[in-house]
């Protein structure tokens, strides 16, 4: 199959690797066996492989291309247990129960990722940092408010930024705003890469270059025969597909997803102080689409935003240098006396569902395949919630999280 192309354009974080990433060798014309085979090495079939290596399942991921060559590559590396859907709105849609529990499952995920990233050698560029939320106008006051009493009165570690304190603490104005404190920053590319490698340690056999061509299974699909394009194939009692924003490789005709396309800018090292960016906080708004920033290590800003449909990434630089040109307007208004020009940019198809929630579980139709697809703009969370997910269902268990983001979901019926 031909891969569609997931973004366009010059990529950061690849540059940001102080040595080449690991490869690993095609399948080949091997037939092999497996406990469970995972097709896509991004960030989700990463993190499920590491999972059920880490726990003694003998499994295997299949990558078409390279590990974190697709949609990661382009992932800006925002780790927040805030999500695009509020938790009011969230409780509204399917209870306010289950509305926390899915927060509380995104803050743990944080904790757990960060855990991961601790035992790498570069810890996967991950530094913890509070968030920004920000009104993007008065008419967003009134809800951003509801949204703080409802994270408040459940224990999650916020404050209230009132006009004043944000011109206080950075160099523009907004009418109020949420702090969330307990997030983090990432490098996607070395994180995954890192972790591939750990897991590879821990019994995971991981396959690049290996196109999955075909997949079929035996009359009580006990067993699963995929197969690739250089003639290989793999048997294995449970599928996982975790294919990112490439729905049409999907059996499972209830996932409605969204598709859109986002653009994003990195600058070039800031020679001015970065101090004037308090707490060097990752920074959001509640308008949609949004924009959102943060700062790297090296003293770069990322600022990515600005979706749109279709999907399919702009091709070429001038094409998307009027998207670019806008990212870069709205940083020099919020920070003037960061000034370094833009040095990489790039478009990237981005996926939603339609409830704001991920897909994860069971195929209804077909025992024992699974989906790993962390849409919306929380995605790496999605995927260490997945990655345990994931596990327990193979496992034969449940839990009423895993019913909450089942694939045939009431919150996605009744919104199609």
């Amino acid at each position: 199959m031909t891969r569609k192309q997931l973004h366009t354009g010059s990529m950061y974080w690849p540059t940001t690797s102080t040595h080449p990433a690991p490869s690993y060798e095609p399948l080949g014309k091997r037939n092999v066996h497996y406990d469970v085979v995972i097709v896509g090495g991004g960030m989700s079939g990463i993190l499920c492989g590491h999972e059920l290596a880490s726990k003694g399942i003998r499994a295997a991921v299949v990558e078409r291309e390279t590990v974190a060559g697709g949609s990661s590559t382009a992932n800006t590396g925002l780790i927040q247990f805030s999500n695009d859907i509020m938790l009011c709105e969230l409780a509204e849609l399917i209870g306010e129960q289950k509305a926390v529990l899915f927060y509380e499952a995104c803050k743990d995920a944080v904790n757990q990722l960060a855990s991961l990233a601790a035992r790498l050698p570069n810890k996967g560029g991950l530094i913890r940092r509070s968030s920004l939320y920000l009104a993007s106008s008065e008419h967003e006051l009134p809800k951003l408010r509801t949204e703080y009493e409802m994270l408040q009165k459940h224990g999650f570690d916020v404050e209230w930024w009132t006009q004043h304190d944000i011109e206080t603490h950075f160099p523009f104005s907004r009418s109020g705003a949420i702090v969330t404190h307990g997030d983090a920053e990432l490098n996607p590319y070395l994180f995954i890469t890192e972790l591939a490698e750990d897991a590879v340690l821990k019994g995971l056999d991981l396959f690049e270059h290996s196109d999955v061509i075909s997949h079929s299974a035996n009359t009580n699909d006990s067993m699963h025969i995929l197969t690739t394009s250089d003639g290989g194939s793999i048997i294995a009692a449970h599928v996982v597909f975790a294919v990112g924003y490439e729905p049409e490789e999907l059996r499972c005709q209830l996932i409605k997803s969204d598709l859109n396309r986002s653009f994003a800018i990195v600058s070039a090292p800031q020679s001015a102080s970065i101090d004037v960016w308090h707490e060097r906080m990752m920074i959001w708004e509640t308008a949609r689409p949004y924009i959102y920033m943060r700062t790297t290590p090296d003293n770069r800003v990322i600022i990515g935003g600005l979706d749109e449909e279709p999907p399919a990434p702009i091709e070429g630089s001038n094409a998307r240098s009027k998207r670019d040109s806008k990212l870069y307007n709205l940083l020099e208004k919020m920070f003037p006396t960061l000034s370094a020009p833009i040095e990489y940019e790039w478009s990237a198809t981005f996926g939603e569902s339609c409830d704001g929630l991920p897909f994860i579980g069971r195929d209804p139709a077909h025992t024992n395949v699974y989906y790993c697809l962390g849409y919306g703009g929380n995605g790496t969370v999605y995927s260490v919630i997945a990655s345990q997910l994931l596990y327990e269902s193979i496992q034969g268990r449940t839990s009423t999280l895993a019913d909450i983001l089942r694939l045939d979901r009431p919150s996605i019926q009744n919104l199609s």
